[in-house]
């Protein structure tokens, strides 16, 4: 993943459904959790699953609504709205945004090929 930015919601606005908590952050009412909407590109090889699972895990997020479902699995820039806590949500930020993303193979110390994140 990379040109990772907070993408802007046109549902957000004068809908009482979500309240303004900070910056590109709302607070969704009626699920009671916090979401933000990021747009970002695939590189070449990745599919819409990996990394964005590995990011969810590390964040303790979850995907709250895709926004262009129809794009998800064919295109290679993708928006979604994320939701979870709130200080999740703002680690989430502070750590993916405008960066690359990506999953990595290595060999543990038993010699077993395993993958891991790396955040760049």
């Amino acid at each position: 993943m990379k040109n990772i930015q907070l993408a802007h919601l046109d549902k957000y606005k004068a809908n009482p459904n979500y309240e303004l908590v900070e910056g590109n952050i709302y607070k969704d009412l009626e699920e009671n959790h916090h979401v933000f909407a990021l747009s970002y590109e695939l590189e070449d090889e990745e599919d819409s699953q990996y990394p964005l699972e590995d990011i969810l895990d590390k964040f303790y997020l979850h995907v709250s609504d895709f926004i262009d479902e129809e794009r998800y699995n064919t295109e290679n820039e993708i928006t979604l709205e994320l939701g979870g806590d709130l200080d999740d949500v703002k680690a989430a930020i502070a750590g993916i945004i405008g960066k690359r993303v990506y999953n990595e193979e290595y060999d543990d110390e038993k010699g077993v090929t395993r993958v891991r994140l790396v955040i760049e």
